[in-house]
């Protein structure tokens, strides 16, 4: 499949998982796992719309809630840990696009994000491309983060800075 065929295939299939109800859990999961190719746990849980340009790329672990209109853009790779809760409109960026002018329209760039073990994404936040959040961080509401945060952790703003290291 090209890459514009996986495009479509993302699309199509968040599409579908977009109309199902909140408490249709099972064919949420089962719609997932269609999307991602991967196992999903009998704890997952997703409030639709969701949306990804591809979903191939996209491993979840156990026990992750995901909040409505969440966006999972996955060519480089996207490594959520067990446990994780993302606020609604939670963006997870892994692709751009060249700095250069001349390749801004031709080149993509991308490189996968990992968000580890009982990590909490606040609403609104943006995760860039090659960014990892540490196990039992916090990304505070409208972060928009382009480093790596470390594990225990509290960040917050634009960019993101750490505002506290969590006891």
């Amino acid at each position: 499949m090209n890459f514009a065929e996986r495009v479509q295939r993302a699309i199509l299939l968040t599409g579908r998982l977009s109309t199902l109800p909140y408490t249709d859990q099972q064919a949420i999961r089962e719609g997932w796992r269609e999307l991602t190719g991967q196992t999903v746990d009998d704890a997952f849980h997703l409030i639709p719309p969701v949306f990804s340009d591809h979903g191939t790329n996209i491993r979840i672990g156990r026990n992750v809630f995901v909040n409505q209109n969440c966006r999972f853009n996955d060519l480089g790779g996207i490594d959520i840990g067990d446990d994780v809760m993302l606020g609604p409109n939670v963006s997870l960026i892994t692709s751009g696009h060249p700095t250069e002018p001349v390749g801004r329209r031709s080149g993509i760039t991308s490189a996968p994000i990992i968000i580890g073990r009982n990590v909490w994404i606040g609403t609104s936040a943006l995760i860039m491309q090659g960014v990892t959040v540490g196990a039992d961080a916090i990304v505070g509401a409208g972060a928009v983060v382009t480093r790596d945060v470390p594990p225990r952790t509290l960040v917050a703003g634009v960019p993101a800075t750490v505002v506290k290291i969590i006891e």
